[in-house]
């Protein structure tokens, strides 16, 4: 089954591994036996589904996720393996869909309304005297 990330990418189901493990997540009686965790793993420099453009954009944006160019991620929250395969093959899409966003705008610099400046120096003016209501007084 391809994994759909966007209406331009999709990957194709042989470029992805599974992996499948004991879970440390909550069981059953088949606990012990089930092998429930999943990881899968795409590799990103040798897919043939991402232009080159594509590839440059998530080997620059998901480098601290990945592990010599492929992608893994893993799901063991729930008993079953197939809902785990579902979860991983949902966090691979949501991970490459985010990795190839366009940037968001650069946040451009403002400077602070007159009536805030003066709000947060009444604010700190009011603290001040709080604070000195609240000394000894002086002795005499």
């Amino acid at each position: 089954m391809d994994l759909l990330v966007s209406s331009e990418l999709t990957i194709p189901a042989s470029e992805l591994e599974w992996r499948f493990s004991r879970s440390s997540g909550p069981g059953g009686q088949h606990v012990n036996t089930t092998d429930s965790r999943v990881a899968l793993s795409w590799n990103v420099t040798d897919s043939g589904a991402l232009s080159e453009d594509q590839r440059t954009k998530l080997l620059q944006r998901l480098k601290r996720r990945m592990i010599a160019g492929t992608l893994v991620v893993t799901a063991s929250e729930q008993r079953s393996q197939l809902r785990n395969r579902e979860i991983a093959l949902a966090r691979l899409a949501g991970l490459v869909a985010d990795g190839l966003a366009p940037a968001p705008a650069a946040r451009r610099r403002t400077k602070p309304t007159r009536g805030s400046n003066y709000r947060r120096l009444d604010a700190k003016k009011q603290r001040s005297a709080t604070k000195q209501q609240r000394q000894k007084p002086p002795r005499d």
